[in-house]
């Protein structure tokens, strides 16, 4: 089955769900160019997500992927927390902030049974995760007005863990991707491969639709993919630099710059592994630290460094996801930009 007949859509594209550089006018203008625009749920509180979802159905009747993180909530460890800030502490005094006016927070909360009663008002035709699947009973619930489910596979043995919980189509995430890496049956790096060397070992086996992911960022890419066996593409620092993004002043100068060259996966921005342009912060503590707290709770010590530092126009303590391949990032409409992604096929 193509992915066409899947989601009926008509370009074998998917806008990957960007949380914190894009919303709903995004999600439109790549749904309504013929392709499958996504909104990143993850990072939304439930009030900001209906009114997303409601614009969204308010200028649209086409299919939209709606995408939730499936984490489980880290215990807090007061002793790791102490550390962390610790490690900071040098940049607060550098920046002129109090330490002591952070708080240790849970941040990010995994798609539940109020996600589900906010969706089942607004039916959206596809639901995603990263970092596996919600609960049988969860998933049941999303079925049940005929919505489709993906998630993504970072390994054969998490694409095969996927198929067989019957998802309708696996993300094959390569190690290029920018953002967080979707891995959740081992959380160790070495076991992550690159895109072109995933995909036609994940195609080889399940026998449901693959769609590849990381490092794609042009026709030839998308076209190369498509040779490989994949159903479709999906697509996400490609469409950062357009107009219908929210990707901050700090962000774009960066993927405009050739520091967007070197990227890094790092875990100390959030405590889990994502790949991001490798600035200040990155350089200096090093991309991957075990002094970060688990996942999400790295963040709140590094939300007022971010938040000092962009307010003077510096990135250097944000983090400017980006896959390792920029190249294709352009300053046109993302209906443009959707459709030239389809060129050579």
């Amino acid at each position: 089955m193509t992915l066409q007949q899947l989601f009926g859509i008509e370009l074998p594209i998917i806008q990957a769900p960007m949380a914190g550089s894009q919303g709903s006018v995004l999600a439109l203008a790549v749904s309504n160019a013929g392709g499958l625009g996504s909104l990143p749920c993850a990072t939304l509180s439930l009030e900001v997500m209906r009114d997303e979802l409601a614009a969204i159905t308010a200028q649209t009747d086409r299919p939209i992927n709606v995408n939730f993180f499936c984490h489980a909530m880290p215990t807090p460890n007061a002793e790791r927390e102490m550390a962390w800030r610790a490690m900071l502490a040098p940049y607060y005094h550098k920046l002129e902030i109090e330490i002591e006016s952070v708080q240790p927070s849970s941040g990010l909360v995994p798609f539940n049974a109020e996600f589900v009663e906010l969706l089942a008002q607004f039916q959206p035709a596809v639901v995603s995760f990263h970092f596996g699947l919600p609960s049988a009973e969860l998933l049941q619930r999303v079925r049940a007005w005929g919505a489709k489910i993906l998630s993504s596979a970072t390994t054969v043995a998490e694409a095969q863990w996927l198929a067989a919980q019957g998802v309708d189509a696996v993300i094959a995430q390569g190690l290029e991707a920018g953002g967080h890496r979707g891995m959740f049956l081992s959380e160790e790096i070495d076991t992550q491969v690159g895109t072109f060397a995933l995909l036609p070992q994940i195609v080889r086996a399940v026998r449901i639709p693959v769609i590849a992911a990381g490092g794609i960022a042009d026709a030839q890419g998308v076209a190369a993919a498509i040779s490989l066996g994949a159903a479709g593409v999906q697509v996400g620092t490609t469409y950062l630099l357009c107009p219908e993004a929210t990707t901050s002043t700090v962000h774009r100068a960066a993927l405009r710059s050739k520091t967007a060259r070197h990227t890094a996966l790092t875990n100390i921005f959030t405590g889990r592994p994502a790949r991001a342009i490798a600035n200040q912060i990155v350089m200096e503590l090093g991309p991957m630290s075990d002094v970060a707290p688990i996942f999400p709770m790295a963040s709140a010590a590094m939300a007022p460094l971010r938040a000092k530092a962009e307010s003077q126009g510096s990135g250097d303590f944000s983090p400017l996801w980006a896959g390792q391949n920029a190249s294709g990032c352009q300053e046109i409409s993302a209906a443009n930009l959707t459709r030239a992604l389809v060129a050579d096929l």
